[in-house]
């Protein structure tokens, strides 16, 4: 078996995989291979409705909320979201990391970046303070979950602005209370499925029309499919999803990603070779952690001596180096365990790495 700790894509379920492996070539019968089929007809646009409702279900998502299958990943709604929501032209950051950065950088064309709270003095091993109130406006972005530097917030500040969150690699990992955020968005290949579909979750009081693009424009895409839609992540995405509902729910998923985590943090915390990059317990992400050995060589060997067992993708991220693992909600409790394993017997094998 291989466990593949990616941080994204990530690992899928293996009955679902199964199941579209099953139905690829003809879909429930029809002849007709999900990815060759229409994205207007009547048997995939119940896919679509089954997708977001299960979604709704999941997440506890009102009717006052619209829910937006788009593309271009995250990436495009760090453009996307100043774009729509201007309003002053006034945009409020809190800077928890490499992606909250690139936000920054990408709403800049579009009006005054105005940092709130940074974290960058401790190379973003903590989350950021913010001042209070936040105020003047038109809405305080956040990213939910440090999916590079391994950092989660847990408390929200309160404002009077809409909160706006990239929760890419933390959706439906863990409850999110939607009702206190005016728009969540998400890239799908975390959690939700492949790669190819973004979700977008937005208070409909704050859709309106801009001048920008047909595409760009979150109202132009509300209760329809404006163009044709990555449909393979949408047809998978609705089997994870099924998945997840079968399995217990979003409240199971926390459970089992708390179980996952906290399993590896102590081993890392108690290890004499390893050591987490986050120290403070109250900001560790459930999802994804990053470890090292404190030498780059050292790190390797052990990526490589991980390989050899069966874990892929142990690598940092390339900003930050070291170690990393990714647990979403497909890594099974198994896989965390041979991870620990392996850690203990590279730690008592020794391994000269000198030469």
């Amino acid at each position: 078996m291989v466990y593949n700790f990616s941080a994204g894509p990530g690992m899928l379920p293996a009955s679902v995989l199964e199941e579209v492996q099953s139905q690829l070539l003809s879909y429930e019968g029809s002849g007709v291979s999900i990815v060759e089929m229409s994205h207007r007809s009547s048997t995939f646009m119940e896919v679509v409705h089954d997708l977001e409702h299960r979604l709704r279900r999941l997440m506890h998502i009102p009717d006052t909320y619209a829910v937006l299958f788009l593309q271009g990943g995250a990436t495009l709604q760090f453009s996307m979201v100043p774009m729509n929501l201007r309003n002053s032209g006034r945009f409020a950051y809190l800077d928890s990391g490499t992606w909250s950065k690139k936000a920054m950088q990408d709403a800049k064309p579009f009006g005054d970046v105005v940092v709130v709270g940074s974290s960058a003095s401790t190379n973003y091993k903590t989350l950021p303070d913010w001042s209070q109130p936040i105020h003047d406006v038109d809405y305080l972005h956040l990213t939910l979950n440090n999916t590079i530097e391994g950092t989660r917030y847990t408390t929200l500040p309160e404002t009077n602005v809409p909160l706006v969150a990239d929760v890419s690699s933390n959706i439906l990992a863990e409850p999110i209370d939607v009702e206190r955020f005016g728009l969540l968005y998400a890239g799908a290949q975390k959690n939700i499925g492949p790669a190819g579909l973004t979700v977008v979750i937005v208070r409909r009081d704050l859709l309106q029309e801009q001048d920008v693009p047909s595409y760009l424009s979150y109202a132009r895409h509300v209760d329809t499919l404006l163009n044709t839609p990555a449909t393979f992540s949408l047809y998978v995405a609705e089997r994870v999803l099924a998945w997840v509902e079968a399995e217990g729910g979003v409240s199971e998923m926390e459970r089992r990603n708390r179980e996952k985590s906290e399993r590896l943090y102590d081993a890392l915390d108690s290890s004499t070779r390893f050591r987490p990059l986050v120290t403070e317990p109250s900001c560790r992400s459930l999802t994804n952690i990053p470890f090292t050995t404190g030498d780059d060589v050292t790190d390797e060997a052990f990526r490589q001596f991980a390989q050899t067992r069966g874990l892929i993708e142990l690598g940092g991220h390339r900003s930050v180096g070291g170690l990393r693992a990714s647990l979403y909600n497909a890594m099974p409790l198994a896989g965390v365990n041979r991870l620990i394993e392996t850690m203990q017997a590279f730690e008592q094998g020794g391994h000269d790495v000198s030469h």
